[in-house]
């Protein structure tokens, strides 16, 4: 008899364990809250015929799902048209200038030098030291860390006078690019994490060379079609995905887990993945004392990332003189961050991302219309911010900060409007604090230092996403996929023939290293 596996929620990093624990031979059952599949990377589509992606609509360093859907049978590509980005996105600075970055080393070169001539030549540089750091750090975010042991490992501390981790990020960069406008060019990836560049390790630079090696795609239909494939994948392999179908309660059998309970049924298992938000289902289903780490006193004492203020716009028209991906970054970005991590408070210019999608993909929108998606980063949710008073007032910032990037009268455009705040993040979509990064990446909330692939609190659960190692952005979520379904997949002894051997990284203690 099949061994069956509970999943909690069918973000990207459930979706993808389902996949290759299906795989493996295993009865999988997915439970999600929504009515479709990608959690944060889904798609509201509305009766106007206007398609957002809800969260993430960069699609980066594709490797690893190119590698999961192989191991199933299936190629990426031929399920999900992609298109590859160039110029990937276009930067404003509020100091004064902009950057078109492209892929292209000899353009990029020249719009570096554009902006700044000191800097001439700096962009190659950056591109190979960071390169041979990418290289070989990427085995260790493909295993799990379990303790602190594993940092013991011979080749981890060797890599430690190339990694730098008492460095920030904005040091590092400032090692290659004299032009802090340069330096922010290739730091304000850390946001990806909810992190300021100022206080993000320096590991993290392998963020922005991932976008110049390796792409920034774009799904057509958006990152939800690459959520909607998967869901498609795993249902024809014999996934359960429930759907509308949201996870009330844990079954419990002193500290192992042995079922979850729904408004439809009990579902018991072998084995529980947990991809909903870590701190927001730990503090709401998992009883405080069976947590010994991760007690609800502990969570709340961590650091945790930033929150955003959205609006999702379908426009009369369109704006098709604006880059697919602009990013607006305030005159005094020092200042803006403080007020997002210190200050919790609004900031007057504040930075944002806007995506104008259907400049590349008009299937978004009804003829002759576009969607503007527009992101704000700003404080998660905090006593000195009431989105009650302040969301109608910060509407008309946001609207008005578009102006910076050249879209203009847009108010008049507007034939479909959806707003979110980090009161809704947290409240409509199960969110803690509404940090949509979930826990911070510094030093003290990385690797083993995170809640572990396999939860170390309680016996039987695993968890999966941006929760837990390696940390936030798709990449590495469906890299945690992977780890976790090795995990699971020992601890139940199954040899599952989706399991991919790693690249040559020796795992420290002896113990057998996670293989997916």
């Amino acid at each position: 008899m099949s061994r069956t596996v509970n999943i909690i929620g069918a973000g990207p990093g459930g979706l993808a364990s389902a996949m290759l624990l299906a795989k493996a031979g295993l009865r999988v059952r997915v439970l999600e809250r929504l009515d479709v599949p990608g959690g944060r990377t889904s798609t509201i589509a509305t009766p106007e015929g206007f398609r957002f992606d809800l969260g993430p609509t960069f699609f980066l360093y594709p490797r690893i799902l190119d590698e999961i859907f192989s191991s199933c049978g299936r190629d990426l590509r031929k399920e999900v048209e992609m298109v590859r980005l160039d110029p990937q996105y276009r930067l404003v600075f509020g100091a004064g200038g902009d950057l078109s970055c492209t892929p292209d080393v000899a353009r990029m070169e020249a719009e570096v030098a554009r902006l700044s001539p000191a800097d001439r030549g700096a962009f190659g540089r950056f591109m190979e030291s960071t390169r041979a750091k990418f290289e070989r750090f990427a085995p260790f975010l493909e295993q799990p860390f379990e303790s602190w042991l594993d940092l013991a490992n011979p080749d981890l501390i060797k890599l430690m006078p190339m990694l730098k981790p008492w460095r920030s990020l904005d040091a590092e960069l400032g090692t290659f690019f004299s032009d802090e406008r340069i330096r922010l060019a290739f730091t304000f990836q850390s946001k990806y994490l909810g992190m300021s560049p100022f206080r993000c390790p320096s590991l993290f630079s392998i963020l922005s060379f991932l976008e110049y090696e390796h792409g920034v795609f774009h799904p057509i239909g958006g990152c939800g079609a690459v959520s909607e494939a998967m869901a498609r994948i795993a249902t024809d392999m014999g996934v359960e995905i429930h759907y509308g179908e949201p996870v009330e309660g844990l079954e419990f059998s002193g500290r192992r887990i042995t079922g979850v309970r729904t408004p439809r049924a009990t579902y018991a298992a072998d084995a529980t993945v947990v991809n909903a938000d870590f701190a927001r289902t730990m503090t709401r289903l998992v009883p405080d004392a069976i947590r010994r780490r991760w007690s609800d006193k502990k969570i709340a004492s961590r650091r945790f990332s930033c929150s955003t203020f959205m609006l999702y716009l379908g426009i009369d028209g369109r704006y098709d003189d604006v880059a697919h991906h602009t990013i607006y970054l305030s005159r005094n970005y020092r200042d803006n961050l403080d007020a997002i991590e210190h200050r919790h408070e609004l900031s007057p210019d504040p930075s944002f991302y806007v995506q104008n999608a259907c400049v590349t993909d008009p299937t978004l929108a009804p003829a002759g219309m576009s969607t503007i998606y527009l992101l704000i980063p700003t404080t998660h949710r905090h006593p000195n911010v009431d989105w009650r008073r302040e969301a109608a007032g910060y509407r008309e910032v946001a609207l008005d900060q578009l102006e910076r990037v050249g879209i203009t009268d847009i108010r008049p455009r507007i034939r479909y409007e959806k707003m979110i705040t980090p009161d809704d993040w947290q409240d409509d979509y199960e969110i803690y604090r509404g940090a949509t990064f979930n826990l911070s990446h510094d030093l003290g909330q990385m690797l083993h230092m995170r809640p572990h692939n396999r939860f170390e609190d309680v016996e039987g659960m695993y968890l999966v996403g941006g929760g837990t190692h390696p940390g936030s952005g798709l990449p590495v979520i469906y890299s945690s996929a992977r780890i976790t379904s090795g995990l699971l997949l020992d601890d139940l002894g199954v040899d599952g023939q989706a399991r991919k051997p790693r690249r040559e990284a020796k795992a420290s203690g002896g113990r057998k290293p996670a293989k997916v």
